[in-house]
């Protein structure tokens, strides 16, 4: 009775301290007209990162107005392909910011001052800051027109809340929106590690709810598949928190409510990303591996349990979203070493918080202190093949279910001479899982260089093949738009399009299409419409036309 007492003693200072921080209530209003439905919360597991804020429903339609939702003024806005698409950003006076992104449309005061800097600029990409007096908001005023452009994959409004003097995102569902919420989240799976090894060297031993469980490893560690629901919703969001008590003691725990853009890639840390590349589900780390310095996490030494003794020991699991609803699992272990498992170490290894250094005769990676987070035995092939244009093997380090943080350096020695007009079209190609990435390459004493993000395969290539412009209609006298799709074997670097010498405004969203809608800057009659396109290598070409508007 005395343990039991102690261990709810615990659990209630746990859930007064993990909700002690305070946030502004009701300060901030719905940014839009309609209900405060999610998509999305914060904290959901996205590639390589954690959304950073909500995912506001839109019914599926685009042009909804968008509200400023606290008094403040308007400190910056972009415009990029991918990302936020077209975002704006609010400065309010208790030290946050709101931002609004996937907009269609600023509203047009704030849309023509965009669209000068633009010009002034020569570039539809914008990332503007703005004077302080110059849009000034009240709570409620018309900011934007909902869209989905950027990275968006439908009608929605993302909406973050920032500290403006740190820039971490911080939890919106703290500040008490109108958003139902009774429901505590769902524990799908419980997965167990053997913290003497690397996580990276086995598989995760799956356990259930309840089960008392016979252990070969004094240091263990748990994850947990989990989701949340809101009230009267079925869509599945991320979790707020996971916390894993030993004997009623806190071991470790997660909390994702203040976050850095710098440190959202540490998703990849917090999840098994091997098993999940593997073909198995998601399951979060409430132990943080070797190489996580996210700042999620709170724990006792490492967050690993330790186990001192053959006694069984109670582990409670507790999963909480952001209303303090929890679901709590509970089991035994017992340490048995007779029961211990062997697992393959030998060879070359990757370590976390290392500088790591992989070097063959014409082939070498290396990583900062910060890209690994847990041990890996290295696995590296190379094979000739007669990709066309290719002038190195294919040189395999490791694989797409290995997560690299910071960039790797990757240097490939070219299996022929290379002329000095091709130095300097030189290309590498990273294959990592289904997706390719390409870096131009850099000449160095022989090797060609470049970084990447991802492990996978590399190989250079001698890139001398232009871009390819499609052909317009010279009598553009009905057009509204003009639109250029240009193609390239490895990818377009850079676009410009210009009418009779001047710079002309081609938005790009998501990467796609360059389209320019008719404007003053096109006026009727004859013009001269030049563009030119260069690509990753550095190849350019150039197109021009005598059209009649």
């Amino acid at each position: 009775m005395v343990k039991k007492v102690v261990i709810l003693l615990c659990i209630y200072f746990i859930n007064i301290s993990l909700f002690a921080q305070t946030y502004p209530q009701n300060y901030f209003r719905n940014p839009l007209d309609i209900p405060m439905k999610l998509v999305a919360n914060f904290g959901e597991i996205r590639a390589n990162h954690w959304h950073m804020g909500l995912d506001i429903r839109t019914n599926q339609r685009v042009n909804l107005p968008v509200h400023a939702a606290a008094d403040g003024y308007i400190a910056r806005v972009s415009v990029e392909p991918g990302g936020f698409g077209q975002a704006i950003y609010i400065n309010h006076p208790n030290g946050t910011t709101t931002l609004y992104g996937h907009l269609n449309a600023f509203f047009p005061t704030l849309a023509q001052y965009v669209k000068e800097q633009q010009y002034a600029q020569q570039s539809w990409r914008v990332n503007l800051n703005i004077p302080a007096n110059m849009f000034p908001v009240k709570k409620g005023d018309f900011i934007a027109l909902s869209g989905s452009t950027g990275a968006s994959e439908g009608p929605h409004v993302h909406f973050e809340i920032r500290d403006t003097k740190t820039e971490n995102c911080l939890n919106p569902l703290l500040f008490n929106f109108p958003i139902a919420d009774a429901v505590p989240p769902t524990v799908y799976r419980i997965a167990m590690y053997d913290r003497n090894k690397s996580t990276y060297l086995q598989s995760p031993q799956m356990v259930a709810k309840g089960s008392a469980i016979k252990v070969g490893s004094n240091r263990i560690s748990f994850a947990v598949g989990a989701a949340d629901r809101f009230s009267n919703s079925t869509n599945p969001n991320g979790i707020y928190s996971a916390r894993v008590l030993m004997d009623g003691t806190l071991v470790s725990e997660f909390i994702l409510n203040n976050i850095s853009y710098d440190d959202t890639r540490y998703i990849n840390a917090q999840l098994d990303y091997r098993y999940k590349n593997s073909g198995g589900s998601y399951v979060q780390h409430i132990t943080p591996l070797p190489g996580d310095r996210s700042g999620v996490y709170t724990t006792k030494d490492d967050g690993v349990i330790t186990l001192n003794d053959a006694a069984p020991h109670t582990i409670v699991i507790e999963v909480l979203d952001a209303n303090k609803n929890i679901s709590r699992s509970t089991l035994t272990v017992q340490y048995n070493p007779s029961l211990a498992k062997e697992y393959i170490t030998t060879g070359e290894k990757f370590l976390p918080n290392n500088v790591n250094v992989f070097e063959r005769h014409d082939f070498l990676l290396f990583t900062g202190e910060r890209t690994i987070y847990d041990t890996m035995l290295v696995s590296y092939t190379s094979v000739n093949n007669s990709a066309t244009n290719a002038v190195s093997p294919t040189h395999t380090f490791m694989s797409s279910a290995y997560p690299a943080h910071d960039s790797v350096t990757v240097r490939i020695k070219p299996i022929t001479n290379i002329t000095a007009g091709d130095k300097d079209r030189l290309v590498i190609k990273n294959t990592s899982g289904t997706k390719t990435f390409v870096e131009k390459g850099v000449w160095q004493n022989g090797f060609v260089a470049a970084k990447f993000k991802q492990f996978g395969s590399y190989q250079i290539f001698i890139d001398n093949e232009p871009p390819a412009i499609n052909e317009i209609s010279t009598n553009l006298t009905h057009a509204r738009s003009i639109v250029f799709t240009p193609r390239d074997n490895f990818g377009i670097k850079n676009f410009r399009a210009e009418v009779d010498g001047q710079w002309l405004r081609f938005s790009n969203d998501k990467g796609k299409a360059w389209i320019y809608l008719f404007d003053e800057k096109f006026p009727p009659g004859e013009h001269i419409l030049k563009v030119t396109v260069e690509d990753v290598a550095g190849n350019v070409t150039t197109k021009t036309w005598t059209v009649h508007r």
